[in-house]
């Protein structure tokens, strides 16, 4: 990886096989934006949208778990083969606790990210709780790791980027590319 993570992280990321996000503020800069009809308007990153299906071809799952409830992120979900949509979820920790359940995880081997108040008892929950430059000072602190990149402007690849290296599998995703062997767009 072009940057410096410290040991400890990659340690953590090593174990990965559940990455959890939020969406406002992480998979989107959290701004929310209405048309003149009342239509909400999302943007969301497509360099996220490639690196959550390149993590998803390494086997590593992936969810979502937000407060609010939008067709715009169902949508998203969708395109992206997410299965695990948990929207509406305000007790973000007991909905991760519940699909972990579900999936037979530990804590160790799930990594969430979140940029406000109502992550943090997920990031502390998680193996690995990763937050965004741009999120909550507190969560910031308490996170075990903040991306260089802000929410909405590439922050999921940043992590998925960071599993995929810890785990010994970026050098062969991205050497597939050279190959001209990419899969579908994001």
């Amino acid at each position: 990886m072009p940057m410096e993570i410290p040991a400890a992280i990659l340690e953590k990321a090593r174990h990965v096989r559940l990455l959890a996000l939020d969406v406002d503020g992480v998979m989107s800069d959290g701004k929310l934006l209405f048309s003149a009809q009342g239509d909400e308007l999302k943007a969301f990153n497509i360099l996220d949208g490639l690196g959550i299906k390149q993590l998803m071809a390494a086997d590593i799952q992936v969810a979502i778990i937000t407060g609010r409830n939008s067709p715009l992120t169902a949508r998203r979900a969708s395109d992206l083969g997410i299965t695990h949509l948990m929207q509406g979820r305000d007790d973000k920790r007991v909905a991760l606790q519940e699909l972990a359940g579900q999936l037979g995880l530990e804590p160790d081997t799930i990594a969430y990210q979140g940029d406000d108040l109502q992550d943090l008892s997920a990031i502390q929950y998680a193996g690995l709780g990763v937050t965004v430059p741009n999120g909550h000072w507190f969560v910031r602190q308490h996170a075990d790791y903040c991306t260089r990149t802000a929410g909405g402007q590439g922050a999921v690849r940043e992590l998925t980027d960071l599993i995929l290296h810890a785990q010994g599998k970026l050098k062969a995703t991205l050497e597939c590319y050279l190959l001209g062997s990419q899969g579908e767009s994001p």
